[in-house]
C-alpha cells in the first residue's frame, strides 16, 4: 500500500488597500475585502470612531501609511503598445 500525500495548496488573504472601489485611499474597501463585509460598514465604523475622540481619523491615517497597496490587475495588450504596428 502506497501512501502518497499531495501538498495542500493554501491561499492566504492579504490585508491590502484596494485600487477598485476606493473613495480616498482604499483603506476601508481593503479592510472590507479582507473581512468579507460591505465597505459601507467599515466606513461607518471609521465615522463612529471619529465621533468619539478622532480615533477614526488616526486609525485611518495609520492604515493608509502601513497597509500596502494591491497590485494592479494585468491588462490585455493593446495594438498601441507595439510601436511597430501600423495605425490606420
Amino acid at each position: 500500500m502506497t501512501d502518497t500525500m499531495t501538498p495542500a495548496t493554501t491561499t492566504y488573504k492579504k490585508l491590502q488597500r484596494t485600487r477598485d472601489g476606493r473613495l480616498i485611499a482604499g483603506v476601508a474597501s481593503g479592510i472590507a475585502r479582507y473581512l468579507g463585509v460591505d465597505p459601507v460598514l467599515v466606513r461607518l465604523a471609521f465615522v463612529i470612531l471619529t465621533a468619539f475622540g478622532a480615533a477614526g481619523i488616526l486609525l485611518y491615517a495609520a492604515c493608509w501609511i502601513l497597509m500596502p497597496e494591491d497590485e494592479p490587475a494585468p491588462t490585455a495588450p493593446s495594438i498601441y503598445d507595439d510601436p511597430s504596428s501600423p495605425i490606420a
